[in-house]
């Protein structure tokens, strides 16, 4: 902990008092030193120089000068031995003193403005509300808040955002009366405590002091004007103690930044309602970055298996926050990432984490890595940042697909798919993953073409059901295959979602029937005709029938109708998935050839 200044400026002015009395303690007790041998010897000096003493007086003399001169110096020769460390200790004390006082006003002037720091502006603060509290009186605190100043450093540079500030700092110094103090107490944030003047005279001097930086706060590196927010309080008029002064400043502050920026907003009891959400963000912006930094986050990985022979061809990486994040599921977590502006952040954060977990397992196949598009649109994305953390864990490139979610609405799409094709160039596979959910539909299809295309847990769940969502399957199946795109099934839970996609000749899936998502995943096939004859797994709505011992086979249908496809080993149970399927390609048979020939070949 830092020791309080002011207490530490009393205990030098004491010590250096206290070097002065022990000089002067030394000095008495030389010259006693002197005085007490001549005490000493005064009756041998008296004997000589008795007038009925032998020995000539200049005898008597002489042995007094020598006795004189002795005893003289050796007291110099002490004093000098005893008082020069004494000098130099108050030497040292003298500079130690001018030193603390140099670094104590270093500590309470910020280098960049030359303005009061932080901690300037607390203590301050204290100062005046004592008086005020003592003597009566008012006193204006205005929070002020440079407008775009991120947008400043991101286009200019952080050496034309220091200037600006600087030039801030003057501005402030030359446009506030004396008795005003201004202080820089954040990244881009001043303060201003006006002493006698409440808050609604306050805003006269701080609004012009706005119009002046509107006119003249351009720099040569910036030539746009300079603009900034201000909220303004006063004591005792509307806060009754230093914390609700700072919340009410606060509270006007981000009520103009609300409501359009450039402005001065004087208090209102009203303005505190709002704050509450923006606070709210502000924490949340706080726990996120707290995850993201101190890695809160577990690893857990869902197979992919082949639909053909149950081989387990990849693995997709996703992760889990801990309890120590305070958030108890990934949609939380990530939901507040996109509400706080860290979804670039968060992402690098989980990417890290899966690559990690999946280097120390030594899984096979491929590996599946999730990010957003807000993280692919965003400008301080970098896929070297992605290629980087694979490669620094061991991982080739080329085993690594990164799934892009449909889930969300893309707004740069420029600059998505130039993010997609640098992945591309580094050797990674990209999957378009939620195919069919979201607002954002089959857009991302339509402008960008995938290695993968991994559909939607709601078509393939609704497959077994309705015709619709069957018809959607197919079509999504049919493109894939125009690109010679892999296609993955996500979600399959039951025996039917499982007999549809194998049936619709889809290349791999995943969901909780196949395996769920554990940080010690599967490696050995499954047994793909075993989990299609487990009944417990079929859905409410479609009758409890078991696979186990099929029933009779029933008549097969007539020849132009197609039957279900023999690769599945089982036959149609009445009242099963397979035999729904059955019906729906007769159904779809009589809509003509084509749509037949486009059945029959699922199968084949």
């Amino acid at each position: 902990m830092e020791p309080d200044l002011v207490s530490l400026d009393e205990r030098l002015l004491t010590a250096g008092g206290g070097v002065r009395l022990v000089r002067l303690r030394l000095r008495l007790a030389l010259l006693a030193m002197f005085i007490i041998p001549l005490a000493i010897f005064a009756p041998v000096i008296y004997g000589f120089t008795r007038p009925d003493a032998s020995g000539s007086l200049l005898g008597q003399g002489v042995l007094i000068g020598l006795i004189a001169l002795v005893m003289g110096s050796l007291v110099v020769w002490v004093s000098r031995r005893i008082l020069e460390p004494a000098e130099q200790l108050a030497a040292i004390g003298e500079e130690l003193r001018d030193a603390y006082h140099r670094a104590r006003a270093d500590a309470l002037i910020d280098p960049l403005t030359g303005l009061g720091n932080h901690r300037a502006f607390q203590e301050e603060l204290d100062r005046q509300l004592a008086t005020v509290g003592r003597y009566g009186g008012t006193v204006t605190l205005a929070l002020v808040d440079l407008d775009g100043f991120k947008r400043v450093n991101d286009s200019y540079g952080h050496a034309t955002g220091d200037e600006l500030l600087a030039s801030v700092g003057r501005l402030m110094v030359g446009g506030m009366r004396r008795s005003d103090r201004c202080y820089r107490i954040g990244g881009d944030e001043f303060a201003i405590l006006m002493p006698q003047t409440d808050a609604e005279s306050s805003a006269i001097p701080v609004r012009r002091l706005l119009a002046t930086a509107l006119g003249d706060g351009r720099t040569a590196a910036h030539p746009q004007a300079c603009s900034f927010s201000a909220g303004l309080a006063d004591f005792p008029g509307q806060a009754a103690d230093r914390n609700e002064l700072l919340r009410a400043a606060d509270a006007a502050l981000y009520w103009a930044k609300r409501h359009g920026r450039t402005a001065v907003q004087v208090f209102d009891p009203g303005h505190l309602a709002g704050v509450s959400a923006e606070r709210a963000t502000a924490e949340v912006s706080s726990a996120v970055e707290r995850t993201a930094a101190m890695r809160l986050l577990r690893a857990v990985f869902q197979p992919i298996v082949d639909l053909g022979d149950g081989r387990i061809i990849g693995y997709e990486g996703l992760v889990r926050p801990l309890a120590d994040s305070g958030f108890s599921n990934p949609g939380a977590l990530f939901e507040a990432a996109v509400a706080a502006g860290r979804t670039v952040e968060l992402d690098l954060a989980c990417l890290e984490t899966v690559v990690t977990a999946a280097s120390r397992l030594g899984l096979d196949g491929h590996l599946s890595l999730n990010l957003s598009p807000r993280t692919l649109e965003a400008p301080e994305f970098s896929v070297n940042a992605v290629v980087s953390i694979i490669q620094r864990h061991g991982l080739d490139p080329r085993r690594v697909v990164i799934e892009v979610t449909e889930r969300e609405g893309i707004e740069d799409l420029d600059r998505v798919r130039r993010n997609i094709e640098a992945c591309r160039s580094h050797g990674l596979r990209v999957a378009a993953d939620d195919v069919g959910a979201g607002n954002a539909g089959l857009r991302l299809l339509s402008q960008v073409r995938f290695d993968i295309v991994k559909i939607d847990l709601s078509l393939v769940q609704g497959g077994a059901q309705r015709d619709t969502s069957f018809e959607v399957l197919r079509i999504l199946r049919d493109l894939a295959g125009r690109w010679q795109a892999m296609v993955v099934a996500e979600g399959v839970e039951t025996p039917e979602q499982l007999v549809v996609v194998r049936a619709l000749g889809l290349s791999a899936a995943q969901g909780y029937l196949l395996a769920r998502p554990t940080d010690a995943p599967p490696t050995e096939p499954l047994d793909l005709e075993t989990l299609v004859a487990i009944a417990d797994w079929q859905p409410a709505g479609f009758p409890t029938v078991s696979l186990r011992t099929p029933p009779p086979v029933p008549t097969p249908p007539a020849p132009s109708r197609p039957t279900f496809p023999p690769r599945l080993g089982l036959e149609p149970t009445p009242g099963s998935a397979a035999a729904l399927f059955a019906s729906r390609a007769a159904r779809h048979a009589e809509a003509g050839p084509d749509r037949a020939t486009a059945h029959l070949s699922v199968g084949a």
